[in-house]
């Protein structure tokens, strides 16, 4: 990880902070975002090859922005990449409308046509085939010794959240490796063990549109003939206004139900197990301590923050920490550096298993809330249960490698050593 000591605020332009090439070689840009919460905490940024934009990086502003959606808009685009903000909206992924790229009033009407599936009593259906997949990895890392070698990305982070939501989408077993390329390839797209081949990142979400497309229609023809008990009729038979929803917006929720909630599930709990291997101690105590474990996901998710940032839009003249701000302007919102805000946690750059308060901003906040933080949260504890309770050692087997992705930030590998209580 980047060193914590701040950086200066005006030599900061922002290309370290958006720029995927930094967190691949060094992680969150926590110093200079420290820099920034401390002198400039709406900090201009022009950075060459950018889109320009405003960095937001205090909580209590990424706050007020988010209670405002009707003044700072999703709709224009979410994500800031080289050459412009966003992507082609015309073909591809871009063509799949999400309700994280919806304002008000439609993101709020799109919403509800699966929230009831979110909530804790619904989900508790899928609390047998939660356990049951934490159970089987770790029985697997176990063996028959208890001891062994991994990495802990492809061994256990991968497999436990897309097992689950391959479960609840209709995708059969045998495709699920198809599925994990499709999601690694759209999140990992200036990672170039991630990305696909031989094309440029417009041919790849061209691409990837139309492998989705193909792929979950099938599912969304079966589900409205045989409906299930399961997310994928929901979504495939769900209204708005009485009409059912258009291609676009159904596609574009399978979309970002597998892709985001597969890679931010996955990146906490690759995180989590490398800041629990980082720091014994918490480990120790939660070993001691089951009933830690709830509090411990939620630090894992501060800790971690794999949803980095999100751009927002001004829809008119407005101010954000005393910062006049133009109608049209671009703003960051950097949820990591909010979860280290001095102003809020204490002792921020600590990790504490038993943190509380803890009002950290790693689902997001307000209108856009997580949709999937639920879910997110009972398929990791349920993981972090079954670890806690069974390692007896663990230690680094190697340095883990970072992706190359500014948006969706985590580990591509993470070496372990370790001796795990076997099954029985």
């Amino acid at each position: 990880m980047s060193s914590t000591q701040p950086d200066h605020p005006e030599a900061i332009d922002g290309f370290n902070l958006i720029d995927p090439s930094g967190y691949e070689d060094e992680g969150h840009p926590h110093s200079s975002w420290t820099a920034l919460r401390q002198a400039s905490p709406v900090h201009r940024c022009e950075p060459e090859g950018y889109q320009p934009y405003w960095a937001i990086t205090r909580h209590a502003d990424i706050c007020s922005i988010s209670k405002t959606p009707n003044i700072f808009l999703s709709s224009p685009g979410i994500v800031n990449v080289q050459g412009g903000l966003g992507i082609d909206r015309e073909s591809g992924v871009g063509a799949m409308r999400t309700i994280i790229e919806m304002d008000p009033p439609e993101h709020r009407v799109y919403r509800k046509v699966s929230s009831p599936w979110f909530t804790p009593n619904a989900l508790s259906r899928l609390d047998e085939a939660v356990e049951a997949s934490a159970r089987e990895l770790v029985d697997e890392l176990a063996g028959e010794s208890g001891e062994g070698e991994c990495d802990f990305v492809n061994a256990v982070a991968v497999r436990h959240p897309l097992r689950l939501l391959s479960t609840i989408l209709g995708v059969e077993r045998e495709d699920e490796p198809r599925i994990l390329r499709v999601t690694n390839e759209l999140f990992g797209a200036d990672d170039p063990d991630l990305q696909r081949e031989g094309e440029d990142r417009d041919a790849a979400m061209e691409a990837l549109g139309l492998e989705l497309f193909q792929y979950f229609s099938k599912i969304i023809e079966d589900r409205r003939v045989n409906p299930r008990d399961d997310l994928a009729s929901v979504l495939a038979n769900g209204k708005v206004a009485d009409k059912s929803m258009g291609p676009m917006e159904t596609f574009g929720y399978f979309l970002i139900v597998m892709s985001a909630g597969h890679d931010t599930t996955k990146n906490a709990i690759a995180g989590g197990m490398e800041a629990l291997v980082a720091n014994p101690l918490e480990l120790a105590r939660v070993k001691a301590d089951q009933e830690l474990v709830n509090p411990l996901f939620e630090e894992i998710v501060r800790w971690t923050t794999p949803v980095n940032y999100m751009m927002r839009h001004a829809a008119r003249d407005c101010e954000v920490g005393g910062q006049a701000i133009r109608e049209g302007d671009a703003l960051a919102l950097f949820y990591a550096s909010a979860n280290r805000d001095e102003s809020v946690f204490e002792d921020p750059f600590v990790f504490k298993a038993d943190r509380h308060p803890n009002p950290h901003l790693g689902f997001g906040y307000g209108e856009h809330f997580c949709l999937g933080a639920n879910l997110a949260r009972r398929s990791a504890r349920a993981l972090f249960r079954e670890l806690t309770s069974r390692i007896e050692f663990v230690e680094s087997a190697g340095d883990p490698v970072w992706i190359r992705s500014s948006f969706v930030v985590g580990l591509k590998s993470l070496p372990l050593r370790y001796r795990i209580r076997p099954a029985g």
